[in-house]
């Protein structure tokens, strides 16, 4: 179908809310994945979707590249894992395009109920850094441990590379556990983290043609704009509000879905 300017103005303002998003409480895919479905299929929306916010999320890596330093030998064991998971993930994408077309109500249903999850998780994972950063380095979990998070990891990229809405939430649970330190090494881990599950994605994405380039420049250039407007914008605006929002979007995104696909 012939693509109109208002058609890019929609999907370059979802875009923009999207980086927004991102910057403030997550949830970005929830706007540009449903935006792209009116003009493209499940699968090539998701791939779109995934390489026009990937620029934001590289960004916001960046951002924390001081956290970053000081837990990099962390961030290195994680590597792994999250670049593997996020290639099988997206692989699974490509490989039954209709079984992800099916999959897509339950997957934002996912993601919304991920979404409730997290103010708990949140203030779980808070006290818990609390505890963590009185110490002068974080403690070295057992092996055990690490291996249980290493596997968790894999499956969180796994799911990411699939859909990714939500990832964020499920690594900050994980990251309590191993005395990565403060709130702020934690979001940096989580952040460079869930780029490179996104850049794994991507290549997968791109070498299957799963990727409209029509639609990724645009979106890209907004979702950064508004990324950088979302972490202005987070000093002033209680990130729980836009995490209501997201909330709103995705349980009605759903619905929707359930009844477009069902009934």
């Amino acid at each position: 179908m012939p693509i109109d300017f208002w058609t890019y103005v929609f999907l370059c303002g979802s875009a923009f809310l999207a980086g927004i998003m991102n910057a403030v409480a997550g949830g970005g895919t929830l706007l540009t994945f449903p935006a792209l479905t009116g003009v493209l299929s499940a699968a090539m929306a998701n791939g779109t979707s995934t390489v026009a916010l990937l620029p934001g999320s590289c960004a916001g890596a960046l951002g924390y590249r001081k956290e970053l330093w000081e837990c990099r030998r962390f961030v290195l064991r994680m590597c792994a894992p999250s670049l593997a998971g996020g290639f099988l993930g997206a692989w699974l994408v490509g490989e039954n395009q209709d079984a992800f077309a099916t999959l897509v109500p339950w997957l934002i249903l996912t993601a919304a109920l991920l979404f409730v999850a997290q103010a708990p998780l949140s203030k779980w994972v808070k006290s818990r850094a609390a505890r963590d950063g009185a110490q002068p380095e974080h403690h070295e979990p057992g092996r055990i441990t690490q291996a249980l998070v290493i596997g968790f990891q894999f499956l969180v990229a796994t799911y990411g590379g699939y859909f990714g809405a939500g990832i964020g939430i499920l690594m900050l649970s994980a990251l309590g556990f191993m005395g990565v330190g403060d709130i702020h090494r934690m979001n940096a881990v989580k952040t460079c983290l869930a780029a490179l599950i996104n850049a794994a994605s991507v290549v997968v994405f791109v070498r299957d043609g799963l990727v409209d380039w029509n639609f990724v420049l645009v979106m890209a250039a907004a979702a950064t704009a508004g990324g950088y407007m979302g972490a202005r914008v987070a000093r002033r605006l209680p990130a729980s509000y836009v995490r209501y929002a997201v909330i709103a979007i995705g349980f009605g995104l759903s619905a929707f879905y359930f009844v477009k696909k069902y009934v």
